[in-house]
């Protein structure tokens, strides 16, 4: 069974995005560019909503730095609300229940997979017990007045082991971890 791993990056304050700023909150880190180049997991297929793939799809046409390897990438889109046929090449409109088609995903795939973005997919992932590494990528930024996309509202308690660590230039901040879901605080 292949490993899902739910990749976001966001604000010091948990922000997904932020009004007025610019694509990696204006800090594009050569390195951490560079990492994501040279990841073994680049081009691992990508899991999505509709909301992220709007947004990534539009951004990769702009020519948004980092983004033009998305094209080549597997990309299954969950969405109810989107049309066929999507327009971002290696894109597959996905209709059925997220869950259980990653739960196939994972049995059938010869590769590891992972998410961008899509906050309630992700959420949704990891309550089902689906996911193996939570992997965020925090830009040294507060975006308290202008923040879109809280992170990690509505998740459930979690327990996070630090499996890696690393600080890109720039003050980027790469953790990584193996999740547990709890069913609330521990020791009650």
């Amino acid at each position: 069974m292949q490993t899902l791993t739910v990749d976001f990056i966001c604000s010091l304050d948990g922000y997904g995005a932020a009004e007025g700023w610019p694509g990696w909150w204006g800090l594009e880190s050569p390195e951490y560019l560079d990492w994501l180049d040279a990841h073994p997991d680049k081009d691992a297929p990508l899991l999505m909503g509709a909301t992220t793939y709007r947004v990534m799809s539009a951004l990769t046409a702009g020519g948004e730095p980092g983004t033009d390897v998305l094209n080549g990438i597997r990309k299954y889109v969950f969405s109810s609300s989107l049309e066929e046929p999507l327009t971002w090449q290696n894109s597959t409109l996905v209709r059925t229940d997220a869950v259980e088609y990653a739960r196939r995903l994972k049995e059938e795939s010869d590769r590891p997979l992972r998410t961008i973005g899509s906050i309630a997919l992700c959420r949704s992932l990891l309550v089902a017990g689906l996911v193996d590494r939570y992997r965020v990528v925090f830009f040294p930024v507060i975006t308290g007045a202008t923040g879109l996309d809280r992170i990690f509202d509505g998740y459930p308690d979690v327990m996070l082991e630090l499996v890696e660590a690393r600080t890109f230039d720039n003050g980027i901040q790469l953790l990584e971890y193996v999740p547990t879901v709890l069913d609330g605080p521990p020791g009650r």
